[in-house]
């Protein structure tokens, strides 16, 4: 069993994803419009380059996405956590990620983690850096 975090955007998650791919160094493998699904004709102009669906590989896990129908509420209750095995990556990650984004708790050092941090991203989504201790 895999479990996946699926990220739900408003109109912009192939930005959000390319975004991604180049912070996280993974590669895209899927980006499926909803013009591209085979119902297309039926769905209104506006909504065709909307996102239907968006993986993206990093090492051996995936991230996948996708644009909300507008009006939908935006998925509360979650955070995508990275361990990060260095602490110069975990920093730069941190850095990257919090670019136009909203730093909730600034990474430092804490009893568990050589760093830890805390950030939502420039498109919402609330992502936690951990780069644990060595355990003994």
């Amino acid at each position: 069993m895999r479990i996946n975090p699926y990220l739900s955007f408003a109109g912009n998650c192939r930005e959000a994803f390319e975004f991604y791919a180049r912070v996280l160094r993974g590669t895209i493998v899927a980006m499926m419009r909803q013009g591209d699904a085979p119902i297309a004709d039926q769905l209104p102009p506006e909504s065709r380059d909307a996102v239907m669906h968006a993986q993206l590989q990093i090492g051996d896990q995936v991230l996948m996405g996708g644009d909300a129908p507008p009006g939908s509420p935006k998925p509360a209750g979650i955070c995508v956590t990275l361990n990060i095995d260095a602490v110069d990556e975990a920093e730069r990650v941190y850095a990257a990620l919090a670019e136009g984004g909203t730093t909730v708790m600034p990474i430092a050092e804490t009893f568990w983690a050589q760093r830890f941090g805390i950030v939502h991203d420039r498109y919402g989504t609330p992502w936690m850096i951990n780069c644990m201790k060595p355990m003994p």
